[in-house]
């Protein structure tokens, strides 16, 4: 009696059938690869997918294959990632470049300096998206400078400097509000931006702040070209509503 195959140890059962090579179909794939270099990039299951599995070469022999194609499964995964944030930084950054222009227009057609005050304290916040815009001007000894009616907090000479140091610019996470800086509205503060503002030689010096609830809103090391671009802005605006020099 015959044994069957099914029966007969050593008789193995055969996968299925690989098919077989078509070198047209592999040119056009690989053709395809290299018009497309991001295409693993932008699906790294693909080289998961593609990992043979662990092959027994003997003791003490190491399989570099594997180890190699794991390597570049965690350098597309880490790339994927920073691809993504990158992508999220770009747009944050164009949001808020067209946020900044909008505010220098709305500033441009204020049709007075107190108009101009008042959409800087007050309708800048909401397009700037951000809980409170404070501007300080440092009193002169006993002279009040004369945007003091405008609304516009006095604080004492060298209350700026105290807070900026030597900077132009400062940004800061996690603090508490200043209430020499935002008055009432300083518990409300988590993070902030402060810029120095010198109008002109004969002016005392300022300093405008934007001040935000959400505690990482603003953060060291993010750039700050665009509020000091803002602030160049409304350093001449006020210049020349007060015909004052540089």
């Amino acid at each position: 009696m015959t044994r069957s195959e099914g029966t007969d140890p050593k008789v193995r059962k055969r996968g299925p059938a690989k098919a077989p090579a078509d070198p047209a179909a592999e040119a056009a794939i690989l053709a395809y690869l290299e018009a497309n270099p991001d295409f693993v990039a932008r699906h790294p299951a693909l080289l998961r997918a593609l990992t043979p599995p662990a092959a027994n070469h003997g003791r003490g022999v190491i399989d570099f294959q594997r180890y190699m194609v794991s390597r570049l499964q965690s350098d597309v995964d880490l790339l994927a990632g920073e691809n993504n944030s990158l992508v999220h930084t770009a747009r944050s950054n164009a949001q808020s470049q067209s946020r900044i222009h909008a505010a220098v227009l709305a500033l441009i057609g204020a049709r007075s300096l107190g108009e101009l005050i008042e959409i800087l304290t007050s309708d800048l916040a909401v397009m700037l998206d951000v809980d409170v815009i404070a501007m300080t001007v440092e009193a002169t000894g006993s002279e009040v400078p004369c945007v003091a009616a405008s609304g516009i907090r006095i604080v004492e000479q060298g209350s700026v400097a105290k807070w900026l140091g030597r900077r132009e610019a400062m940004l800061r996470s996690a603090i508490a509000g200043d209430p020499a800086i935002y008055g009432p509205a300083a518990g409300l503060i988590r993070s902030e931006a402060l810029l120095k503002l010198s109008v002109s030689a004969r002016t005392p010096v300022g300093m405008l702040a934007f001040g935000s609830r959400e505690k990482d809103l603003f953060q060291e090391g993010q750039g700050t070209e665009l509020i000091s671009f803002l602030g160049a802005v409304i350093e001449r605006l006020i210049r020349a509503w007060l015909d004052l020099p540089s």
